[in-house]
């Protein structure tokens, strides 16, 4: 659900597949040759693979990188709380782009075909404050990689790796910022359930034409536990996480301009999964949809016809001006279930090479007539200037 991040990565590393210098651009730099580019990501996409059609997922090999597609990410969120009830979220990403479909010989050792994009961020939600983080890195010397075998995805210092020669459980780390501005993670994330295929079979279509769309999978309720740190005080926390991972070369179409993406567990061990592919003319695209988790992680596809997503009030950024859906309710009537849906903190907005909004939500409602809470994460894209609008 992420391919803005990809062509992000694109502008900001423009100099060629493999340019030799290390230098990392600065957030005036990304967002000038975003604006700059306004016309569209200047590579096409011959030469990598496409999602076309289903495909058969092996794992462990599948948490590893896919390098003969163009882009992909690692994206883990969650929601956390000390043994006192103190809540907490945070978001991890790292994301994986290829300039070139092969590597060019080159003598520098800097030279690479990959570059990599990570977003890390923590709300402090008893203390109302929101701290996010971005680096760029070029997949050299050992600044960024990602491999199966261990499972390992890192940046610098933020990492997601096997613990104990086995993909799960798996350390999860990043820190940033000095003094009280700084936020650290140290968890360690365990699987809790099978990998769950989003779409068809894990074929997850953007939008009509072929090859617009990903291969899709989550891991949507994995037991986490460990530390966070905000300025100079630690807590011990738990609480579950939720990994998505996504692989594609290209997913929407022109006339799409962002989308509202929800990932939300619910007592009872259910999740639900959706997203809103936002058309120019403010309608939803018809690929928007949606998967229904049960406690033994049974799929149910949820098609947008089949669902009501109204929004029922707004946040207006202070730092962008955008204005962002601030609530949401949502009713699937033959699943008979109605949720509304509220952010945790109003500001949770990232302002980085571009802005989006992700942040940590509280759930309420009923399903088949019987109450219904939860957690989790909702992620809107395309309502503040910037790269987020060029698709």
């Amino acid at each position: 659900m992420k391919p803005a991040f990809a062509l992000l990565l694109a502008l900001v590393f423009a100099g060629g597949a493999c340019a030799d210098r290390p230098a990392e651009p600065s957030r005036a730099e990304a967002r000038g040759e975003a604006s700059a580019l306004s016309a569209g990501p200047p590579a096409n996409d011959a030469g990598f693979a496409r999602a076309l059609a289903p495909r058969s997922f092996s794992f462990p090999a599948d948490h590893g990188p896919h390098p003969d597609y163009r882009t992909e990410w690692w994206y883990v969120t969650g929601n956390l709380a000390t043994p006192e009830g103190r809540p907490f979220g945070f978001q991890w990403t790292i994301f994986r782009q290829s300039l070139a479909p092969q590597v060019a010989e080159r003598a520098s050792k800097w030279a690479t075909r990959d570059v990599y994009l990570g977003h890390f961020a923590v709300s402090d939600l008893s203390g109302r404050r929101f701290r996010s983080f971005e680096r760029f890195r070029r997949g050299a010397l050992g600044l960024a990689g990602a491999s199966a075998k261990p499972f390992r995805v890192a940046l610098d210092d933020w990492v997601l790796e096997s613990q104990r020669g086995a993909t799960w459980p798996a350390r999860l780390f990043a820190s940033a910022g000095e003094g009280e501005e700084r936020a650290a993670i140290d968890l360690v994330l365990d699987q809790g359930m099978p990998p769950v295929l989003q779409g068809d079979r894990g074929l997850s279509k953007k939008s009509a034409a072929p090859g617009n769309a990903s291969y899709y999978y989550s891991l949507p309720r994995m037991p986490a536990k460990g530390e966070i740190r905000i300025g100079r005080n630690r807590f011990a926390v738990s609480g579950l996480a939720w990994l998505d991972r996504e692989w594609s070369t290209s997913s929407l179409a022109p006339d799409q301009v962002g989308w509202d993406w929800f990932a939300l567990q619910l007592e009872g061990g259910r999740e639900l999964m959706l997203y809103r592919l936002r058309d120019r003319d403010g309608t939803a695209s018809p690929e928007s949809r949606g998967t229904l988790i049960a406690p033994d992680g049974a799929t149910r596809a949820i098609a947008w016809r089949d669902l009501n997503l109204s929004e029922t009030a707004t946040w207006t950024s202070t730092k962008s001006g955008a204005r962002y859906p601030a609530a949401w309710r949502i009713r699937i009537p033959r699943e008979r279930l109605d949720l509304t849906v509220r952010p945790l903190l109003a500001d949770q907005e990232l302002d980085g090479a571009f802005r989006y909004w992700e942040g940590a939500v509280a759930v309420a409602g009923s399903r088949e007539g019987k109450p219904v809470s939860g957690k989790g994460y909702v992620e809107l894209t395309g309502y503040a200037d910037g790269p987020a609008h060029l698709r």
